[in-house]
């Protein structure tokens, strides 16, 4: 089962955290630093409390950005916590200086520095309108329900390059996958959304992800993950049907609710076999159906991945289920 972490490469390079220079001369010499376009450049406002303007700063001054591939944002607040939104107009500003850009990774960050229910989040169309040549774009979080929080949002795009679309979430709102369903993104290849819960503001149902499903923005999609969803069943059952399954080779429908109504589903719908796996980690399946996913899919060359049985032993499992990140 996933859980957020920060990753040690991203975009197929090693992520390098920049130390700010006052931290360095504290300690001796300042290091060397990698060659610019040799690593995913992480910033990290909360390595020495320094404000992200500065690092930012810094960040441009020393590191030739002309040539940076990738780069990571971190926590971007220093000691009180802020808004994502300047984080993401400073970026889109900034996007003429940095034409080698492909990767972009918004909001790194793990429970120990804010939970991903608290994590607040932007409109992060600006980001795809802004760097029409980037191939992967990765973001953590969305907001939460109160009246001052910044959530998730995202508008309609037609991006000819992007080949990978992250979000995790413990509260995807429904607009955004709908938005996705409605975007144009012939190349994207890899998606992966964590839809969530509604206490945090995932409102997101099968009837959200059905123009997704349906495929006809993106002709490449080869997979796709839809999870940790307290309607994992609906999705189960929208997925077996979905016109964009059968191209295919990867499905990802664990770190939810899905129990053996949604097993179920995907055996009776359109044929599965043509998958090279089928993810259905962190589960409420019974022995018997799970016995059946694996009997039907594995003799055609299918993994399937049923890892994280979380049915009760001691109480009827299906009195409360929850999904595997919503704090």
């Amino acid at each position: 089962m996933n859980h957020p972490s920060h990753p040690d490469t991203f975009h197929g390079l090693p992520v390098h955290t920049l130390v700010p220079r006052d931290t360095s001369a504290a300690d001796g010499p300042a290091p060397v630093l990698p060659d610019a376009g040799s690593v995913a450049w992480r910033l990290d406002c909360l390595y020495d409390e320094t404000p992200f303007a500065d690092l930012w700063s810094e960040f441009l001054e020393t590191v030739d950005c002309a040539r940076v591939r990738a780069l990571v944002i971190g926590p971007w607040w220093d000691d009180t916590y802020l808004p994502m939104r300047p984080v993401v107009e400073t970026l889109a500003a900034a996007a003429d200086g940095f034409p080698a850009l492909r990767g972009l990774f918004v909001a790194d960050v793990v429970s120990e520095e804010c939970e991903i229910s608290w994590l607040e989040s932007a409109d992060i169309t600006p980001l795809l309108e802004a760097f029409p040549l980037l191939e992967e774009l990765a973001v953590r979080g969305g907001g939460d329900l109160s009246d001052t929080a910044d959530v998730l949002a995202l508008r309609p795009v037609r991006h000819e390059a992007l080949t990978s679309l992250t979000i995790e979430s413990a509260g995807l709102p429904g607009p955004v996958v709908r938005a996705i369903g409605a975007s144009r993104l012939p190349q994207l290849e890899t998606l992966e959304l964590w839809l969530g819960v509604p206490d945090h503001g995932g409102d997101t149902t099968a009837a959200d992800c059905a123009q997704l499903l349906a495929g006809a923005g993106l002709p490449r999609l080869r997979h796709l993950t839809l999870a940790n969803s307290e309607v994992q069943d609906a999705i189960a059952t929208a997925v077996a049907s979905a016109p964009v399954v059968a191209r295919l080779s990867t499905l990802d429908l664990g770190m939810g609710t899905l129990s053996n109504t949604g097993a179920e589903a995907l055996l009776t719908g359109q044929p599965l076999t043509h998958l090279r796996e089928l993810r259905l980690d962190h589960h409420y399946i019974d022995d018997a159906w799970q016995e059946r996913l694996k009997t039907s899919l594995a003799p055609h060359g299918v993994r399937v991945s049923l890892t994280e049985d979380v049915r009760w032993d001691t109480e009827p499992f299906d009195t409360y289920r929850f999904v595997a990140v919503s704090e």
